[in-house]
């Protein structure tokens, strides 16, 4: 299985990015995809993530709820999600991480980092 992430890149406060990452491997059946972050010299915390099954429930760090969306795309065998970052803030700055698992609490493939900077 891999996760194949896309998207990053430099923004003002106050911009948008929209962050993207494609899972391929013909055992992936992950039922939770989602985000993580990690800001220099700093651990790597949760941001969102979302499941396929239970009626597509959503989960968010309180520190984006609001600004950012989680979402999936599984349509025609495709395993993307993508997180929709507006309202950027300089503190957003990190290297965004894709993850994918069988439950919120359990991750088990991760993707390479997607560098997002935000100026002030």
């Amino acid at each position: 299985v891999q996760l194949q992430a896309s998207g990053g890149g430099l923004v003002q406060a106050g911009g948008s990015l929209r962050l993207s990452c494609a899972a391929s491997g013909r055992a992936f059946n992950s039922n939770v995809m989602g985000w993580f972050r990690q800001a220099p010299g700093k651990e790597r915390v949760f941001v969102a993530a979302k499941s396929r099954h239970g009626g597509g429930l959503s989960n968010y760090a309180d520190s984006v709820k609001g600004r950012f969306t989680v979402s999936r795309d599984n349509a025609n065998g495709k395993n993307i999600v993508y997180l929709q970052m507006n309202n950027l803030k300089p503190e957003d700055t990190a290297a965004y991480y894709c993850a994918a698992g069988g439950s919120f609490a359990r991750y088990n493939y991760w993707g390479q980092g997607t560098l997002v900077t935000v100026s002030s």
